[in-house]
């Protein structure tokens, strides 16, 4: 039987001279979002020049595209650890993960940004937003599917059409919320959760 390897040397020290970078750039991007940080701040975070973080992060689109990716990562992983239970549908765990962003203004505009640009076909984080909604419709689609299965969902609707439009009202939500911070977006997310429930 094979055992992996773990990397080492230089290349190990690439990975994680590479996530502390991802790190700094999470905390200046969560305080200030992407209009209000600049590469230099990150640099300076870890140590580095700018041509020297650079090196490990070819450039600042190419940075952006991985504090997002790593973003959706802490994301998951704050699912399973938050000390809130075991999430017993998709509403709720979209519930949970807008708490957390709630807490993170800066990535929340961020992503904001990013993701209305994107819509152009030949802006570099369009393959990046594309995949992730197709990834997110189809878990979320799933789960409605096993809602409606075990009688928790409404059956009668296209399970789809429900991920869709649980999507939507979270995304929609945060450029409401980015104008106006008194919005509560769990409890509105929570309302349509409701809506969705088999009555």
């Amino acid at each position: 039987m094979s055992t992996q390897r773990k990397p080492r040397g230089p290349y190990r020290k690439g990975i994680q001279r590479r996530a502390q970078i991802l790190d700094a750039a999470l905390e200046v991007f969560a305080e200030q979002g992407d209009r209000g940080s600049s590469l230099q701040e990150i640099a300076d975070r870890v140590g580095l020049s700018i041509p020297g973080l650079l090196h490990y992060f070819g450039s600042r689109e190419e940075l952006l595209l991985a504090v997002l990716e790593r973003r959706d990562t802490l994301e998951t992983d704050h699912l399973t650890t938050d000390g809130e239970g075991k999430i017993t549908s998709a509403g709720e765990a979209v519930v949970r993960t807008i708490r957390h962003n709630m807490d993170q203004p800066g990535l929340v505009k961020l992503f904001v940004a990013l993701s209305a640009a994107a819509t152009e076909p030949d802006h570099h984080a369009h393959a990046f937003f594309a995949d992730r909604y197709r990834r997110l419709t189809e878990t979320t689609k799933a789960g409605m599917e096993s809602g409606q299965a075990n009688g928790t969902t409404r059956t009668g609707v296209n399970p789809e059409h429900l991920a869709r439009l649980l999507l939507a009202v979270s995304d929609g939500l945060q450029v409401q919320w980015l104008m106006d911070p008194t919005v509560d977006m769990a409890a509105i997310v929570e309302t349509f959760n409701r809506l969705c429930e088999s009555e």
